[in-house]
C-alpha cells in the first residue's frame, strides 16, 4: 500500500488517485508512488483504461516548493531525471489515459495532466506553468509536451509569463478537451473510459504507439511505424471479430475481447 497515490480498479478501468492533502503537491514520495501506479497499469492486462484524479477539490497544485527550496543544484542534478521519468511512466502507459481535473493543475500538476491522452477540466479549474515566477522552468515535461500540444508560441506565452489560465481559455488553447461542471468531471471521464474499455485493447494500444511515436520522428519513419503496427493487428482475435461483425451487422456492433 502506498501513502499518497492509490490505484483503484473497477472492472477494466483504473483510477490513479493522488491524495496528499491539502493540494496534492508532488513531492519525491508522490512522484515515486505515481511511477509505481503507472507501472502496475502498464503491466496489468485487466486494466484497459486509466483515469488520473486528484479528488473533488484539486487535481495537483504543483510541485512541493518547500522540498525544492532546500535542494542545491547538485541535489537537483541527481534528482531531475527521476522527476521527469516518474511522469514519463504515466505518459508511457500503453492504454488510453484521461486526466480528470478539478481545482488546480499548476506546474507539476499541469505537467502530469499533459501526460494523459485527454484532459477533462472543471469549469472553475485553473491551469498553468508558473515555474518562471520561482526563478526556474518546468522540469517534468512542460517545456516539451506543452508546445507539442498547443504550439510553441502559445506554450511560450504560458511558460514565459507563468500566468494562470481559466478553463475556458484552456479549452480555446487546446490544452483541455472538455469543460464541465466540477461535480461532472470524474463522471465525464468515467463515461469516456467505459467507452474505450469496450474497444479492442490491442488496437487502442497500437493507435497510441503510432500517434505518440510518430510525433517524435519524421513523417517517413512514422508511416513505417504505422504500417508495422497496422499489419500486426491482423493476427488478433479482435480484428477477426471486428471485420466479421462489420460484414454481418454493419459498423459499431462488434464485441471485442481484448486479444
Amino acid at each position: 500500500m502506498t501513502e499518497f497515490v492509490q490505484l483503484e480498479v473497477d472492472g477494466s478501468v483504473a483510477t490513479i488517485r493522488i491524495n496528499r492533502a491539502p493540494v496534492n503537491a508532488l513531492n519525491e514520495q508522490v512522484q515515486e508512488e505515481l511511477r509505481e501506479a503507472a507501472t502496475a497499469c502498464t503491466r496489468r492486462d485487466d486494466i484497459r483504461v486509466v483515469i488520473l484524479w486528484g479528488g473533488e477539490k484539486v487535481f495537483v497544485a504543483g510541485a512541493d516548493v518547500k522540498e525544492f527550496h532546500t535542494m542545491s543544484a547538485q541535489d537537483m542534478q541527481r534528482r531531475a531525471a527521476d522527476l521527469s521519468s516518474a511522469l514519463d511512466a504515466v505518459a508511457h502507459i500503453p492504454k488510453p489515459v484521461i486526466a480528470a481535473v478539478t481545482g488546480y493543475a499548476l506546474g507539476g500538476g499541469c505537467e502530469l495532466a499533459l501526460t494523459a491522452d485527454f484532459r477533462i477540466s472543471a469549469d472553475n479549474a485553473k491551469w498553468g506553468q508558473p515555474e518562471i515566477l520561482l526563478g526556474v522552468i518546468p522540469g517534468a515535461g512542460g517545456t516539451q509536451r506543452l508546445p507539442r500540444l498547443i504550439g510553441p508560441a502559445k506554450a511560450k506565452d504560458l511558460i514565459y509569463t507563468g500566468r494562470f489560465v481559466a478553463a475556458d481559455e484552456a479549452l480555446e488553447l487546446g490544452l483541455v478537451d472538455a469543460v464541465v461542471g466540477a461535480d461532472e468531471v470524474y463522471p465525464t471521464a468515467r463515461a469516456m473510459a467505459t467507452k474505450f474499455a469496450a474497444g479492442p485493447a490491442l488496437a487502442l494500444r497500437a493507435a497510441k504507439a503510432a500517434i505518440d511515436g510518430g510525433l517524435d520522428t519524421d513523417l517517413g519513419s512514422g508511416l513505417k511505424l504505422e504500417s508495422h503496427l497496422f499489419a500486426g493487428l491482423f493476427a488478433t482475435e479482435d480484428k477477426q471479430r471486428g471485420m466479421a461483425s462489420f460484414i454481418e451487422q454493419g459498423p459499431g456492433k462488434a464485441q471485442f475481447v481484448g486479444n
